[in-house]
């Protein structure tokens, strides 16, 4: 166990904290929906992990994973839709529908597996 060092202010001393591991990048947006939801429905694994320095690697790779993954299903359900090339080519707005049709599945399914559990 290592010595806490302190700083006098005054009459009081004050233990020199650091926060560890802070973010090298801005979490992505299934980060920031992730760290919400252990704030809110799992409050005691938030603190923990927060007191512990590894919530922001925790949030790092969720971030990592929902982005990888996101770009697979999206991939998997434009082809099992048929969504193609040539639609883009010939019905752009219909295409751009489409695919945020998709995308929106593809989101769905993602909250249930990784953000929200």
């Amino acid at each position: 166990m290592t010595e806490m060092q302190y700083t006098m202010k005054g009459d009081y001393q004050f233990p020199n904290l650091t926060v560890p591991n802070q973010p090298s990048q801005p979490l992505n947006k299934y980060g920031r929906m992730r760290a919400k939801y252990l704030e809110e429905q799992r409050p005691i694994l938030y603190q923990t992990m927060l007191l512990n320095g590894t919530l922001t690697s925790h949030l790092q790779e969720i971030s990592e994973t929902a982005n990888r993954r996101l770009e697979q299903m999206m991939q998997e359900l434009a082809k099992a839709a048929n969504v193609t090339e040539e639609l883009k080519a010939s019905d752009p707005m219909g295409w751009t529908q489409q695919m945020n049709s998709l995308k929106a599945q593809a989101e769905e399914i993602l909250l249930a597996e990784l953000i929200n559990s």
